[in-house]
């Protein structure tokens, strides 16, 4: 990795990318510093210490401690995040979407803007219902002896604050991908999961190293840091991990000449799915707790025991271990999401029909439905082990947490983003560097 990025910046086409990205990166840093202009940025941490739960833990780790210091960036890129896979599930519900996803570079156009109104919308209607949920509440601060007309200023500039934050963190991600190196909202969201960092190794530190003696300091030390690396390591191999099915082309007359007859492959990843089962399960579990963390609510009955069970922080627990009935809920979910997922962005019927079209077969198979159950079997293999390996590399840290009682926002989502995201932006540099070598080479 560090042999690329020399040999990048060798070339000054990579180089100005790589330096415009880092510039665009310092300022999203540095709008995660600014306040929101009239409201008390201390609230949300105060608030969240207060909560039994980490509900808000796993989308604070994503805007990069934003959320609870609420700056101009309070919100990152979560709202094109969700508006980028609603669109994509609804590619399949509605007709009039598929077909724009199948015209090609104009159709892609079309779906991005769309993405990008809905984008704005969904930070509209987050930011309104934060400003007007906990405006009341100490959000906003002397909002009790305030006006109406004060009141409803107050709300409108964190609103539009809040908001414009969004769209200009969209706006950095669109062009760090035009100008820059890798896909632009991976990288920013990259940056804010690693701003975290110092902080949980602050806490890991504290927890298991500070006030011991040597050997069991550099013990735990020593632990940590091979349990991190076997994780990183896991997770390259799982991210990495394909399956080809070779595919045959046969023979035709074109004219005069015979074309065709090259072989080829099918790459299907063991990580279909990437992180968004884990993303889907988790938000799904978590959509409960946040709610009732607005309102007053007795831990001790049926309903509170049941939100607690729905909390990570609660599972592995040795002295509460009914919880961890919560941990085996998440198991099904993230294994659902990981088979729907994966059924809706790769269709094996479509793939078959499209090899016969073009005379092409995978060899020992016949075209038609054998090649689309061929395929189907084969998917659902890799769903099966890609989940595996999502679950073992998610459930680690929630183990390690629930045992030790050290509570980090760096989890297994977390790694598997960051692993994923440098080997991408790694490989499309690579890329880039071969593409500049071929056209030097014509050029001579």
């Amino acid at each position: 990795m560090l042999k690329t990025l020399r040999d990048a910046f060798k070339i000054k086409e990579l180089r100005d990318r790589i330096i415009f990205t880092f510039l665009m990166l310092v300022v999203v840093r540095i709008g995660s510093l600014l306040p929101v202009p009239g409201a008390d940025t201390s609230y949300f941490a105060s608030f969240f210490a207060k909560q039994s739960g980490d509900a808000f833990n796993f989308f604070d780790a994503f805007t990069g401690g934003s959320f609870s210091n609420l700056s101009v960036f309070a919100l990152s890129i979560t709202p094109y995040i969700t508006s980028s896979i609603i669109i994509q599930l609804l590619t399949i519900a509605i007709p009039k979407l598929e077909e724009m996803q199948k015209e090609g570079e104009d159709g892609r156009k079309k779906l991005t803007q769309i993405t990008r109104y809905l984008t704005v919308a969904l930070a509209l209607i987050e930011s309104t219902a934060m400003a007007i949920g906990f405006g009341g509440s100490g959000l906003i601060a002397n909002y009790s002896t305030m006006g109406s007309v004060e009141k409803v200023l107050a709300i409108f500039i964190i609103v539009a604050a809040l908001t414009a934050g969004s769209a200009v963190l969209m706006w950095i991600g669109e062009r760090i991908t035009e100008k820059g190196v890798g896909n632009g909202i991976s990288i920013v969201l990259l940056i804010n999961i690693i701003s975290r960092a110092p902080d949980d190794i602050k806490t890991l530190w504290d927890q298991f190293i500070a006030g011991k003696t040597l050997a069991k300091g550099l013990l735990a030390a020593a632990i940590i840091v091979a349990v991190i690396i076997l994780m990183v390591v896991f997770v390259c191999v799982l991210q990495g991990g394909e399956r080809r099915i070779p595919v045959q082309y046969a023979q035709k007359v074109q004219g005069r000449r015979m074309v065709g007859g090259q072989s080829t492959n099918i790459p299907l990843k063991v990580n279909t799915a990437g992180v968004i089962p884990i993303i889907f399960a988790s938000s799904l579990m978590q959509f409960p707790v946040v709610i009732a963390s607005f309102f007053t609510i007795d831990y001790n009955t049926i309903g509170g025991k049941i939100l607690r069970g729905l909390s990570s922080s609660n599972w592995c627990k040795i002295s509460e271990p009914i919880y961890s009935i919560g941990l085996l809920v998440y198991i099904l979910l993230v294994v659902f999401f990981a088979y729907f997922y994966t059924s809706i962005t790769f269709n094996p019927l479509e793939v078959a029909n499209n090899m016969k079209k073009q005379g092409g077969f995978i060899p020992g198979i016949r075209p038609g439905k054998s090649t689309t159950d061929y395929l189907t079997s084969i998917l659902n293999y890799l769903i099966f082990i890609g989940v595996v390996g999502l679950i073992i590399v998610a459930i680690i840290p929630i183990i390690f947490t629930g045992l030790s009682g050290a509570t980090v926002s760096f989890g297994g989502t977390s790694l598997i983003i960051i692993v994923g995201v440098i080997l991408e932006t790694i490989k499309q540099i690579e890329s880039k560097m071969v593409v500049r070598n071929y056209k030097g080479f014509l050029n001579n």
